[in-house]
């Protein structure tokens, strides 16, 4: 054994690697993304991970592995749980043989996600149980408990790691070495493994059963505690028990109940815990969750007990808990002062605005602003999506219209050309965003007889969550060399009119070409290719005449690039941001940038 001072993903990686995971697939999203990152750095026989194209096909291939008796994990974010839950939802019935974990990370805030969504919820409502972490150390332990669990019971589980969870640092131990797990293989019998509504009917009666047991089985897992003696207790989970935690540490005698396995309910550990008690405060994170599982609890108890949480206003709905909120909420709720004061921050300088913005020199500047250039006088509808051109709907560029779910921008442009044909309905997607959800919406709108753009935003890269490789790139995580799958070709045999590929940073091949399928009916598509400035730099960087610069600062309102910044009365180019891209040299109406 030896210590190791690692992310919480990089815990949880460890965690099932220890475990003797066979199989890893996930799609990458913030706050998951390290966990299948660290697994790839310990490559060993008989260990397969992959980048999948999204996340059902993630859940598909580790459910297989799971099927044939191998152990297997699938990671994944919040919003990412939605696209699986088609093959999560049929798993709960029928069941694995080898342990099966599902990782979902959740992102209150939230700070780079679309909803706050809470997978507890998902989980009760799947009939899976779920192991919610409250630390780096206890995700590493919990995620290994979580296959005993799974290969006990026969069910998927999920571990809900959040956001303060995956990203913070902490020791552990881990083996020296790690080993993959032995299995049988897969067994046929379509009794078990083909889902039919008989099937499903004694399963489910089965899975109301089973989730009894479980829940017994956790009221003694090490995971569920609780310590002190007062009339008055607060229950706590997740990373927000460690918030609680500390701040009780200078109140010994107040009880505090952790919840670790929140679904199925631990109900003779909660009845246990909660003996003496009058009043209690629910410190959780999104939603209600525990505060409605004890009021239920208390209710089919009849048990004494006012409880205080969400639903009463003492803790908010939404965001993030800190330690400063929970000493707030707990005194208020302990009817003491808190101690020690908050510092004063009245005289501390007011931060610079650093709002999101494209990188200087990204080519998605130079996509926008041609669609731009293209369309100017036009009515148009320009449908975004989930990835960094999400940033495009920034001013000046303004370019980004709607922007709901993955894959939805080019769904969305069908919409809206449907509903007013006289418009350009233009959609913008991303290469790793293509593949994982836009293909579906392609061949839907060349089916429906659509008219509109499809732009293809093509950085070679998955670039919004840390540069993974994705089916264009010609690269996976086992190191094999695979064939590049040509996003050209895919929209030809989809059945697309007319597809073009053209380098944005070449403005005015970019205008004619968007110029060009604007004049032609149908499904029409624009791969606008050039590699992300993160992971390639173009050479040399742009400079300015100043003789022949008149200050028109054209440059700067029009592409919104943070390389170009004024001095003074001055236009000027921070040298420390600018790659040389040369997209603001093309638009100075004077030649004053070279």
């Amino acid at each position: 054994m030896s210590k190791q001072y690692i992310m919480g993903n990089g815990a949880i990686a460890l965690g099932a690697l220890s475990a003797g995971v066979n199989l890893v697939s996930g799609y990458p999203g913030t706050p998951s993304s390290e966990i299948i990152e660290t697994i790839s750095g310990y490559p060993h026989e008989g260990m397969y991970v992959e980048w999948s194209v999204n996340e059902k096909a993630a859940m598909e291939v580790a459910a297989a592995a799971a099927y044939s008796g191998a152990r297997a994990m699938v990671t994944m974010k919040q919003v990412g749980l939605n696209v699986a839950s088609d093959p999560l939802m049929s798993l709960a019935y029928v069941g694995v043989k080898g342990g099966m974990v599902v990782v979902s990370a959740d992102d209150p805030g939230p700070i780079s996600s679309q909803t706050e969504q809470d997978t507890r919820r998902f989980a009760e409502f799947a009939r899976i149980p779920v192991f919610d972490p409250s630390s780096p150390e206890e995700a590493y332990e919990m995620v290994r408990d979580a296959f005993d669990f799974s290969e006990k019971y026969r069910t998927p589980v999920i571990l809900r790691p959040t956001t303060r969870v995956d990203h913070a640092y902490a020791t552990v131990d881990v083996p020296d070495s790690f080993s993959a797990k032995s299995f049988e293989g897969f067994v046929k019998d379509s009794k078990k493994w083909v889902i039919f509504p008989r099937l499903s009917y004694i399963n489910h009666a089965m899975i109301e059963k089973r989730n009894t047991d479980i829940g017994e089985d956790f009221s003694s897992c090490r995971f569920n505690a609780f310590s002190g003696s007062s009339e008055k207790a607060v229950v706590a989970t997740g990373v927000s028990y460690a918030y609680a935690s500390e701040f009780l540490k200078d109140h010994p005698g107040i009880r505090l109940i952790k919840v670790g396995t929140p679904y199925p309910l631990p109900e003779s550990f909660l009845l246990r815990a909660l003996e003496g008690v009058r009043e209690v405060l629910c410190f959780e994170e999104l939603s209600p969750y525990i505060e409605e599982s004890l009021l239920k609890l208390i209710g089919k108890h009849h048990l004494d007990l006012t409880v205080r949480g969400k639903l009463t206003g003492d803790v908010p709905h939404s965001g993030e808990n800190d330690a400063d909120s929970a000493r707030r909420i707990i005194s208020r709720f302990l009817g003491i002062e808190p101690l020690g004061e908050e510092t004063d921050l009245s005289d501390a300088p007011v931060p610079p605005m650093r709002p999101p913005v494209l990188c200087a020199g990204c080519p998605h500047r130079a996509s926008f602003y041609a669609v731009k250039q293209a369309m100017k006088g036009k009515k148009a509808y320009f449908c975004g999506d989930i990835g960094c051109y999400t940033l495009g709907n920034a001013m000046p560029l303004d370019m980004v219209d709607t922007c709901l779910c993955m894959g939805a921008g080019i769904t969305m442009a069908q919409g809206f050309n449907h509903m007013d044909p006289d418009a350009v309905a233009i959609s913008f997607t991303g290469d790793s965003t293509f593949f994982a959800s836009g293909i579906t919406g392609v061949v839907n709108a060349v089916y429906n007889a659509a008219d509109m753009i499809v732009c293809i935003l093509d950085n070679s890269t998955t670039a919004m969550t840390g540069h993974q490789p994705h089916p264009g790139t010609g690269r996976n995580l086992m190191a094999s060399p695979v064939e590049k799958i040509s996003i050209e070709k895919i929209l030809s045999a989809a059945g697309v009119r007319k597809v073009l590929t053209v380098d944005p940073l070449d403005l005015g091949a970019s205008v004619a070409a968007v110029k060009e399928c604007a004049a032609l009916k149908g499904v029409k598509a624009i791969i606008f290719k050039s590699p992300c400035v993160a992971m390639t730099r173009p050479a040399g960087k742009c400079e300015i005449d100043a003789a022949k610069c008149i200050t028109c600062r054209k440059c700067i309102r029009e592409i919104g690039c943070p390389a170009l910044i004024m001095e003074g009365e001055s236009v000027a180019i921070d040298l420390n941001l600018c790659t040389g891209c040369g997209l603001c040299s093309q638009i100075c109406p004077t030649g004053a940038i070279g």
